[in-house]
């Protein structure tokens, strides 16, 4: 089972290649794995927001969970995430990629309905009892308009099936408030590419980063040089980054990621309703910052 102490290191939170009807396209997914697997990851968050869960329909989610699972291999931990308003829909897309032979389940807080503290407490403390794999909290406020209060977090933290959390809270005193609290147990992990060596010189054990899809060696150098106590060096590092950042941001994720992702051999750049392909001058713009980062961390000519 696993457990804080195997959570470190570089998680990307992978795309999900598709087909033109909205499947998911099985060798693109593959390459993808691949790709990632021969640099070194540490793991794989398939299906959370930059894997467009609310889009895909329910079987090609557990249809990508199952693949992601059977091209690592056992090699690294795959920790999808559940994006399910409802507890009993949450509920059951757990047990769907347990079955499916995930690790852990990245679960993200209740939204829509607006809970309050006690509410986002309960739900969790429910679900962590019921659910058949360990639990990482996903908190991401400035998508789901709820913050957690990291008192709570704190309380969650010591719950035995409650492993750990991404922390998408920009708000810097919000996670250092978190990080103070939380159990030895429970591993933060930044979930912000934008503050990944601050969250980690702060206590974070480690980052689901998004554009370690296509940069996975330059994000686990990041992570090196900041586990190592290098933070400035790391920080020079991470700011060679932020032009491509920058781009790979600048319309909704993934859509940036997806119309690139040719460059590592990855040709699916469909993206799901309501998302739409990124303008042509943006796709221009960072396929031509992203060539030269290839070459360099990556061995892609």
């Amino acid at each position: 089972m696993l457990n804080a102490t195997r959570l470190r290191g570089v998680f990307p939170a992978i795309p999900t290649p598709v087909n033109a009807d909205d499947t998911i396209n099985v060798p693109a997914a593959q390459a993808l794995i691949a790709y990632l697997l021969k640099r070194g990851i540490d793991g794989i968050v398939p299906l959370g927001g930059t894997g467009e869960y609310g889009a895909l329909a329910r079987a090609e989610r557990i249809r990508m969970c199952k693949l992601t699972v059977d091209a690592v291999r056992g090699q690294v931990p795959v920790i999808p995430g559940v994006l399910d308003p409802g507890f009993h829909d949450a509920l059951q897309a757990g047990q769907e990629f347990a079955d499916a032979g995930a690790d852990a389940l990245m679960v993200l807080t209740p939204y829509y309905t607006t809970p309050t503290q006690a509410g986002i407490r309960e739900y969790f403390l429910r679900y962590a009892d019921a659910s058949p794999l360990p639990v990482m909290i996903y908190e991401i406020p400035y998508r789901t308009r709820i913050a957690i209060a990291p008192e709570i977090l704190h309380e969650l933290s010591r719950h035995e099936n409650i492993i750990g959390m991404k922390a998408c809270n920009t708000d810097m005193y919000h996670f250092l408030r978190t990080v103070a609290g939380v159990d030895e147990s429970f591993a933060v992990f930044s979930g912000e590419d934008t503050l990944l060596p601050v969250h980690l010189a702060a206590g974070a054990r480690g980052g689901i980063v998004v554009t370690a899809s296509l940069l996975p060696t330059a994000w686990r150098k990041v992570y090196e040089l900041a586990s190592e106590g290098r933070t400035r060096e790391s920080m020079e590092l991470h700011r060679r980054l932020i032009p491509f950042m920058n781009l790979a941001f600048a319309e909704t994720n993934p859509g940036p990621m997806k119309s690139v992702m040719d460059l590592i051999g990855v040709d699916a750049p469909e993206v799901l309703d309501p998302l739409v392909a990124p303008a042509d001058g943006l796709q221009a713009a960072l396929r031509a910052e992203l060539i030269p980062l290839l070459k360099e961390f990556e061995g892609v000519a």
